[in-house]
């Protein structure tokens, strides 16, 4: 196999999609939460667990916000 004439293509790309996947899964986790658990709907239930879903969403939003910041601004 013949190797790019670029170096660090490989490692950039493996970088982009890390951080695809990572938004996803966030994305992903936090529909299972909301829509599949019911816990971005206050029908019937406690205010709390919504209330508790929004802020746990936010904090790790900014967590995911602040791994791609340094991941990117490391390369």
């Amino acid at each position: 196999m013949k190797e790019s004439n670029t170096p660090g293509l490989k490692a950039f790309f493996i970088k982009i999609l890390n951080s695809i996947v990572w938004v996803l899964i966030w994305i992903m986790s936090g529909v299972t939460g909301g829509i599949y658990f019911k816990l971005g709907f206050t029908n019937g239930k406690p205010v709390m667990y919504t209330i508790l879903f929004y802020t746990v969403m936010v904090v790790t939003l900014f967590f995911l916000i602040s791994y791609l910041y340094k991941n990117w601004k490391n390369g």
